[in-house]
């Protein structure tokens, strides 16, 4: 059936414009022989082909465009009689004896068009006949295209300021009376369309009004554009008499359109000057009406307005536009009783804004605005409108887009009242924009109070909140809690007092983060609580007596803080991060000399190791940082280091896999000989950990000879030989060059064996080992070289390399290189 319409349609137009072509060709043929009554004879039927009542107006609208132009042919056409010395009026009154009453009211315009360009007559008096005339259809489409086609030719004939046409008679009055009533009837007929046709076809004639509208919002751009009309006439005659036609009308779709093309078409200082009768309109509009939108763009030109100069906020506070405005939003929220909670959050995000930009320092307008939105939520519980929560969003962010300071938002009494009314979700994305507001703005928090008002705003980022079932992607989550880690790391403040305050502050709220939180919430929690400890340090003389006040800050009271925060990370369980953080907590100890709190860092380490860490390879990278961190400390007597000393060693033997026990042991003789401290160093217990080591580095080989039918690589022995050459540099008098050329023994045979599996890294480790040999013996340096130096030539030979007994000259910076290669392990130890 649609098909069908659209076709026949279709037809219609074609059929109409093959007609309108016809008689224009006429039309042409006698106006090219001067022939003026077959010229009129042939227009009239020209433009019946716009009687038809078929077609649809955006159908109609391409038929009235045909006959548009051809009438822009008569018309010049007409200036030529006139010129000729043809009568105006004899012609005006001549078209007037047109059959039909629509081409006979086209031609009257196009003729009255050149009468009032020739001045015959007082052009208020053609106008005002012609305002008259078009009432006489009464069809809304043939009727809005036909006083479309009046307005469209009268426009650059209105009696303006600085015109041609003003004189003593016309007057710029005259024209905005013509204006005015030309759009009143105009909204008439457009109105009307509304009521016209069954039912059924509501929606289809909604669609054609709506194809139709800028004909009727043409009349208010014309308005406009007079010069004439300045302030005092908009006030007292153009706004009242289009706000009446707007009210009257009672029609849903023509107010909001109006009401739109008010706002946009005048300027702002109209606007700003008459904002009382302006909005005095809006709760007289109907409960349908979209006012939200109308006043939300209302508020958005005058905010525009007013961001476009500062010379112009004297006049916004001179006619008070937030107190009229904030009592108009509130009477329209009132007299639409039915208006959804999004509309008024709307309007009150539009205020907010509105709000900032007019009165930016004015804190409590700005409270006030959402305080009424407090009032206004408050009824209606958590919000799950999409909608209206994305508003809500738009309402909290405007402040930070504002003042790029969250400082100055929490100062808002009202602020996180409104955060209360957000379900879980969104108060998550709105706690992600104030994380982002603060880390592009670089913006300090700096005192608890401010803080505690900051993490509850973000409690959907920190915490569990009761009853709720989180259902969120987990690459999300960890972008979330990432934004709370950077957060904590932005919470500064120069009073160790201060800080201490915010540190407890932060953790009270992350220990309800609840276990999936906590690995990602602690560790930046605790890192700061560690700067505090160091800055204490510094400040403090911590050799007389520390802890002398109590009732102060000090580095005793934050690791007590930091010994409770790390214990949460068991329930998790996340014994590894909670090991690490226990040793970083420990070297900090060991820096503020406080042996017990450091043993006590130790101690739960060691029990973490113990007992929660039972994966291999978790087990290897623990320890080695257990190694690493005990390496570093000068605090511990002696009894303490050898217990811890003790224990680690004895973990080291105890690991599952034997390179994996022989690496931690080599390490472990690191722990007897510490380059700095003279006191801790014993070159027996390091032969001891070394000896340990090739025992069972070889144990290593036969149990994969056993399992595999080699003796497998033998890297581990290369190692073990760059420890011996490490202390052997380090002055250890345990290292003997007897006991070196003995491991070179070692690794040769092993090379040398049948079951030796092929190694390339192990070559290549052991090729730059004696690169390093051959560089130290060219600098002097190391008095074993020439010793050893038939046993690497063995070695070569056999290998084959006999090209690394003389290799190219090397550059110091290379030998270098070769140097950190051969002390990788050393290297990575000490960087722990």
């Amino acid at each position: 059936m649609i098909a069908d319409g659209v076709e026949n349609e279709e037809k219609w137009l074609a059929a109409g414009i093959a007609g309108l072509q016809q008689n224009a060709f006429y039309m042409h043929r006698a106006l090219d022989s001067n022939n003026l009554r077959d010229a009129l004879k042939y227009s009239a039927q020209m433009l019946s082909e716009l009687r038809t009542s078929k077609l649809s107006p955006h159908k109609y609208y391409e038929l009235y465009m045909r006959a548009f132009d051809e009438l822009r042919k008569l018309e010049m056409f007409f200036k030529e009689e006139a010129r000729r010395g043809c009568s105006i009026i004899d012609l005006y009154e001549l078209v007037q004896h047109a059959g039909n009453i629509l081409p006979r009211l086209y031609l009257l315009c196009t003729v009255g068009s050149v009468y009032i360009k020739s001045k015959e007559a007082p052009a208020k008096d053609v106008l005002k006949d012609l305002v008259e005339m078009c009432r006489g259809i009464q069809h809304p489409v043939r009727g809005l295209f036909l006083r479309s086609y009046l307005s469209q030719v009268s426009r650059d004939k209105l009696p303006d300021i600085g015109s041609e046409y003003e004189g003593d008679a016309d007057t710029v009055v005259d024209a905005v009376e013509f204006v005015l009533q030309n759009f009143t009837e105009m909204n008439k007929l457009w109105v009307r369309m509304q009521h016209q046709g069954p039912a059924r076809e509501k929606e289809k004639r909604e669609k054609e009004r709506s194809e139709l509208r800028d004909l009727v919002g043409k009349n208010l751009h014309v308005l406009s554009q007079i010069e004439g009309v300045d302030l005092d006439m908009y006030k007292d005659t153009v706004l009242p008499r289009v706000l009446e036609q707007v009210v009257n009308c009672k029609d849903e779709i023509a107010q909001f359109y109006l009401m739109d093309c008010i706002i946009q078409v005048f300027p702002d200082e109209y606007h700003l000057q008459t904002l009382e009768i302006l909005l005095g309109a809006c709760p007289q509009l109907q409960p349908s009406v979209d006012i939200k939108t109308v006043l939300s763009r209302l508020m958005e030109r005058l905010s525009n307005y007013a961001a476009s100069s500062a010379e112009v906020l004297p006049e916004f506070l001179q006619v008070e536009a937030f107190s009229k405005l904030n009592n108009a939003i509130g009477k329209v929220i009132e007299a639409q009783v039915d208006m959804p909670i999004f509309g008024a959050v709307t309007l009150y995000s539009s205020l907010l804004t509105f709000t900032l930009h007019v009165h930016p320092d004015r804190l409590d307008y700005a409270d006030q605005v959402l305080g009424a939105c407090v009032k206004k939520l408050s009824s209606k519980g958590k919000l799950d409108d999409s909608k209206a929560t994305k508003q809500i969003v738009a309402l909290l962010s405007a402040p930070l887009e504002k003042y790029n300071d969250i400082v100055t938002a929490l100062k808002l009494s009202n602020y996180p009242r409104v955060m209360e009314y957000l379900d879980l979700e969104t108060n998550k994305i709105m706690a992600t924009v104030i994380i982002q507001s603060i880390m592009k703005n670089n913006t300090h928090i700096s005192t608890a109070d401010k803080v505690e008002a900051l993490f509850e705003l973000m409690t959907g980022l920190i915490k569990d909140l009761d009853g709720a079932e989180e259902e969120v992607d987990e690459d999300d989550f960890k972008d979330e809690q990432n934004s709370v880690a950077r957060l904590i790391q932005m919470l500064y403040n120069d009073d160790q007092e201060e800080m201490f305050q915010i540190i407890c502050t932060v953790k009270k709220h992350i220990m309800t983060g609840g276990p999936r939180r906590l690995p990602f919430t602690v560790p930046p929690l605790v890192f700061s609580s560690l700067k505090l400890v160091r800055r204490l340090q510094g400040s403090q003389d911590q050799e007389e007596n520390p802890f002398a006040d109590e009732s102060s800050t000090s580095p005793k009271k934050i690791f007590q803080l930091l010994n409770q925060t790390i214990e949460a990370l068991l329930i998790v369980p996340a014994p590894e991060l909670a090991l690490r953080l226990y040793l970083q907590c420990a070297e900090a100890a060991n820096d503020c000399d406080l042996e017990p709190v450091a043993y006590e860092f130790f101690t739960q380490a060691y029990i973490l190791y113990e007992e929660e860490v039972s994966d291999s390879k978790a087990q290897v990278t623990a320890l080695h940082l257990i190694i690493g961190t005990l390496q570093r400390m000068h605090v511990f007597g002696v009894e303490n280091r050898d217990t811890l000393t003790h224990k680690a060693t004895g973990y080291s033997a105890k690991l599952l896999k034997k390179p994996d026990q022989c690496r931690a042991v080599y390490s472990c003789a690191h722990l007897f000989w510490v380059d700095d401290q003279d006191n801790m160093k014993d070159g027996e217990r390091v032969l001891i950990c070394l000896k340990r080591a090739l025992r069972i580095a070889n144990a290593a080989q036969q149990m994969s000879n056993a399992a595999r039918g080699n003796t497998g690589s033998v890297s581990l022995f290369v190692e073990i030989l760059n420890k011996y050459l490490y202390f052997y540099e380090k002055g250890n008098p345990q290292i003997t060059v007897a006991a070196i050329q003995s491991l070179i023994e070692l690794i040769t045979t092993e090379m040398q064996s049948d079951n030796s599996a092929s190694d390339p890294a192990a070559d290549a480790f052991l090729a730059s080992t004696l690169r390093y040999l051959q560089f130290q013996k060219q600098k002097g340096r190391c008095n074993c070289v020439d010793i050893l130096w038939s046993e690497l030539h063995i070695w070569h030979s056999w290998r084959g390399l006999r090209s690394l007994m003389h290799p190219a000259p090397v550059h110091f910076d290379t030998m270098c290189a070769y140097k950190v290669l051969v002390n990788d392990t050393v290297v990575i130890f000490t960087e722990l």
